[in-house]
């Protein structure tokens, strides 16, 4: 048999089926090109492969380290999408740090690092009033936490997660209850974008917190936005895929006259939203093959 050209790595267990891997394999089917979707911490021959994309190894936040490990032994045996030190650059959130830097405008970020002693943890949440606290190293909202800054569960919330890990604080931004828009690259250029809603009374608008998705065209302002802040990622010209989530809220300037802001930059294994946009999983599969060669 064939070894299939191109492998797409996932987790060996999901929380639900992940319907836009299906559509990315039945392109791929369509134009006569092997694919698998394997899990990345199994035994498969990555060097046989001629481009392995991160898919939906959705379990990596808890084995980091492992998972970046991988990563690079992939990069050295055959092509990685996005490429490992894409991934390790994105894979903790002080990267929003860097953005803000480097001029993309960013929700507020303070870093409170693993160990911290007490007084550095309450100085994160000085002067502070609502605010998000969660990981450093996470996704989907897990380990978050919303309240006032000097509540005692958010006191306590942010001792427990420096135990063990870098936890960041982030002032709550009341426009997350709009909508947060997230803008797609494929192939490094725009592809479709969704908006991401909370339920009522919630923050979080992913599906498992009972968040919901609709369609949205962005307009050029938002896709302005989500090319700045791309343009800044280092290697970010050999990025197969993003995701760029704004939301608003940010002062309104001459350069940001929608107010947008980076709420994150995924870059590693995000929800792309294929099936909300016609033919997106096609335009996915075709700059999969330009990889190919």
């Amino acid at each position: 048999m064939t070894a299939p050209r191109v492998l797409l790595a996932t987790a060996r267990e999901l929380p639900r089926p992940v319907h836009e891997n299906t559509l990315l394999l039945d392109a791929f089917a369509a134009r006569g090109v092997g694919a698998a979707l394997v899990p990345w911490d199994g035994d498969a021959d990555w060097g046989a492969a001629d481009v392995v994309v991160v898919r939906t190894p959705w379990d990596y936040p808890g084995r980091a380290r492992e998972f970046l490990a991988w990563a690079d032994r992939v990069d050295a045996v055959t092509r990685l999408a996005n490429p490992a030190r894409v991934l390790r650059w994105n894979s903790h959130k002080q990267y929003l740090l860097e953005l803000a830097e480097a001029g993309v405008p960013t929700v507020p970020t303070r870093v409170v690092r693993a160990g911290a002693r007490t007084a550095e943890q309450r100085a994160a949440l000085r002067g502070l009033g609502e605010v998000v606290v969660k990981p450093g190293v996470g996704s989907g909202a897990r380990g978050a936490l919303r309240g006032p800054a000097g509540s005692p569960a958010v006191v306590e919330h942010l001792e427990q997660l420096a135990t063990h890990s870098d936890v960041l604080v982030q002032p709550y931004v009341p426009a997350v209850a709009d909508g947060e828009l997230s803008v797609l690259h494929l192939g490094g250029h725009y592809s479709h974008a969704v908006c991401k809603l909370p339920a009522t009374g919630d923050y979080r608008v992913q599906g498992h917190h009972g968040g919901s998705v609709r369609r949205h065209e962005a307009t050029p302002d938002e896709r302005a936005a989500a090319d700045r802040a791309l343009a800044a990622v280092p290697g970010g010209d050999e990025l197969l895929y993003a995701r760029v989530d704004l939301v608003r809220g940010a002062p309104v300037t001459a350069e940001n006259p929608a107010g947008l802001q980076l709420m994150e930059l995924e870059l590693i294994e995000p929800e792309l939203f294929l099936g909300s946009s016609d033919g997106a999983a096609d335009r996915y599969a075709e700059e999969i093959g330009r990889l190919l060669g």
